[in-house]
């Protein structure tokens, strides 16, 4: 960083300590126990950037399950165990159902408009809607096996042509998955696909990269000085300008039935039928695609790769999986019906979930002041649930950081936001409709590579070596590209 950065922040972080310290009531609130606070800074430092989501388990091991953390100027709640998981999510989802104001969704998604950044509200209510009835309906995910079914083919033709040798098959997968939603999201024929992909990527870089501002919401202008807010601007105005050309492209087509309309066509078919309770704009569907193309493509693939990385390690595992899925496809492709009967195979994506899932849910924050577990949190406070703590809470599991897929066996344990423990989707009023799109995607693609190749690790890397450290973004990726080889089998009857 910087120098004259870190001089304007301390000198202006002064000048804003001694103002609290002058004019702020001395409030004896009954607040979350956490970790001694120092001036200015209060507790960042305790923020390992790799991985978050473990330091903040092992101090909530110390201070509890509810744990307050000053993060600069922001005041934080941090939850940490099932049990109160599910006094925030649902008995007092709507006292926490709003988002927190920060500067690149304001940019990036027209004002906070996305389904993930919007305020909670009649808007919200009204996405949620036509999410769960529209753009991730069962029969609109299924009517989307025919892209997922043909970037697969595209793969196989890949992994055909190096069979044999060793593939970084983060890329491949990442590449795969980005196909699979963008062409979702934007239909097949699209010349500008790839540079909104890259932007996707810009933001998930972006949203989840430390930004000191973001713990200094009153020192917002220092993104002004340093010119990172000319450069999300400058970005936002080019998707723009791309977006409006996508909106008028679409509108342009004639569609003589809704059987493969892509999820701009849906959009843009609700918003022009007027029949809403609360209208949307063109800007809150451009909102809607960046969105989709961020968040659809970065939790999809890296839970495919996680899948395989625990597979490798886990030979036993890897080959009832593969069994399973050999045993149950009887064409040369895989059909909805053969996922269906993939008993085990679902189990290994459950658990590949309970443990690799979004760490930490996007934050919330009360209006007002509320009650949890006995404490104050007052208004505006910013509550993080570090949803990883609860998957692996020694409580609700045994062994909680091992690779058991038979733990979910006969177990009511589902993705609905229903248990607790489980919360790779979230749950309560924020909980992402994308389910079903994401499933089908992983799942798919899993079951896919599972029955057309065998696969082993490079020469003279053993699977009890392979290096399973993980670093945060949104969701949590191997340290490591995973590197594997693909064999060659008999052609599938």
């Amino acid at each position: 960083m910087e120098p004259f950065i870190i001089f304007s922040i301390v000198a202006s972080s002064l000048v804003l300590f001694t103002c609290w310290a002058l004019i702020t009531p001395k409030t004896r609130k009954n607040m979350p126990p956490g970790p001694p606070k120092l001036p200015i800074i209060g507790n960042i430092h305790q923020l390992e950037k790799q991985t978050p989501h473990r330091n903040l388990r092992n101090l909530a091991r110390k201070y509890g399950p509810i744990m307050h953390l000053q993060l600069g100027q922001v005041s934080t709640v941090v939850i940490s165990s099932p049990r109160l998981a599910h006094d925030i999510l649902k008995i007092q989802d709507l006292s926490f159902a709003d988002r927190p104001t920060a500067t690149t969704p304001q940019i990036f998604f027209y004002n906070s408009t996305s389904i993930g950044w919007s305020c909670y509200g009649n808007y919200l209510r009204e996405m949620k809607k036509i999410a769960t009835l529209e753009l991730f309906s069962t029969i609109k995910v299924r009517s989307f096996s025919y892209i997922r079914e043909s970037e697969l083919t595209r793969v196989f033709k890949f992994l055909d042509s190096c069979c044999g040798t060793v593939i970084n098959f983060r890329e491949m997968t990442v590449q795969m998955v980005n196909n699979i939603v963008s062409r979702a999201t934007l239909g097949d024929v699209c010349k500008d696909r790839e540079y909104l992909v890259d932007a996707a990527f810009f933001m998930l870089k972006t949203f989840s990269a430390f930004n000191l501002f973001n713990y200094y919401p009153r020192l917002d202008f220092l993104n002004v000085i340093t010119g990172k807010k000319a450069q999300w601007l400058k970005m936002h105005n080019e998707l723009d300008i791309i977006l409006k050309k996508i909106l008028e492209e679409h509108r342009s087509r004639q569609r003589s039935s809704q059987d493969h309309e892509d999820l701009v066509d849906v959009l843009i078919r609700v918003k022009d039928t007027g029949d809403l309770d609360f209208p949307i704009t063109d800007d809150n569907i451009k909102a809607i695609i960046l969105e989709m193309l961020m968040a659809g493509t970065s939790s999809s693939s890296m839970t495919i790769e996680w899948a395989f990385c625990e597979m490798m390690r886990n030979p036993k595992i890897m080959k009832k999986a593969q069994s399973e899925v050999r045993a149950v496809v009887k064409g040369k492709t895989i059909t909805e019906a053969d996922i269906q009967r993939m008993h085990y195979m679902k189990l290994v994506v459950k658990e590949t979930m309970r443990l690799h899932c979004v760490p930490i849910l996007l934050p919330r924050v009360n209006p007002k002041d509320c009650v949890v577990d006995g404490y104050d949190i007052p208004a505006k406070t910013t509550v993080l649930i570090n949803a990883w703590a609860c998957a692996t809470d020694p409580d609700s599991w045994e062994s909680p950081e091992s690779f058991i897929p038979e733990r979910f066996e006969n177990s009511l344990i589902s993705y609905s936001g229903t248990h607790f423990e489980f919360l790779p989707f979230g749950a309560g009023r924020r909980m992402c409709p994308g389910l079903n799109f994401g499933l089908a995607t992983v799942e798919y693609a899993i079951a896919s590579l599972l029955h057309r190749y065998d696969w082993k690790l490079p020469d003279g890397v053993k699977h009890h070596d392979m290096d399973m450290r993980e670093i945060t973004r949104i969701s949590t990726l191997p340290i490591q590209p995973l590197q594997i080889v693909p064999i060659s089998m008999a052609k599938p009857n």
